[in-house]
């Protein structure tokens, strides 16, 4: 009798065992399923946020290109435009510096004739 009792109990664990075992390995399933559908959605998403990404920095990059363009137009503008005027107050100058010194040199010319004349 108790062989009798060992052998079914060994046949309701085994029973049980296949049961529990066949439970197991279909919830393992659905949990590689939803982590596979989970992992794709977040590649997707991932995809998605680089492209986005990579839109606006090339949005951002041509701003900024535009914006240095704008820039070195201005400070060619601005340098240009005080180069002429240093330009113009340099020759200025140099006129007034030139005008004096002939001036003086003429000056001084002049008292020398009539100082060393007879």
């Amino acid at each position: 009798m108790d062989l009798t009792y060992r052998g079914e109990l060994r046949e309701l664990n085994e029973i049980n065992f296949a049961r529990f075992d066949a439970k197991l390995e279909q919830r393992i399933a659905e949990v590689k399923s939803e982590l596979r559908h989970e992992i794709a959605q977040l590649r997707a998403d991932l995809y998605q946020e680089m492209a986005q990404l990579r839109a606006e920095t090339t949005r951002l990059g041509a701003d900024m290109r535009a914006g240095f363009g704008e820039l070195r137009a201005e400070f060619r503008g601005e340098f240009g435009s005080g180069l002429a005027t240093l330009r113009a107050d340099l020759m200025k100058w140099m006129f007034i510096f030139w005008a004096g010194s002939t001036a003086t040199i003429i000056g001084v010319a002049v008292a020398l004739a009539r100082f060393l004349r007879p």
